[in-house]
């Protein structure tokens, strides 16, 4: 796994209680399960199958796949629709 800078920018953004959420996710749940399949609401989102995104809470989190690496590349609050 690997973190971009603007990931982790973009954490430190948060609230606290968003902030350990997430934290918590990423970190550990997910280094633990290490499935792509668990992730909520998965969503390819270019032709190539590079780039996701999946939500967790209210919250928008951008990854990317290659191979058996997975990137994560940034959480921005959901927008409003």
């Amino acid at each position: 796994m690997r973190y971009a800078r603007s990931f982790l920018v973009d954490l430190k953004s948060l609230e606290p209680a968003a902030y350990q959420k997430v934290y918590d996710f990423v970190f550990f749940e997910f280094a633990e399960k290490l499935s792509l399949h668990h992730l909520p609401e998965l969503r390819q989102l270019d032709g190539d199958g590079i780039f996701h995104r999946f939500t967790l809470d209210e919250y928008l989190i951008g990854i990317e796949i290659r191979g058996e690496i997975v990137k994560f590349l940034r959480v921005i609050p959901m927008p409003d629709v």
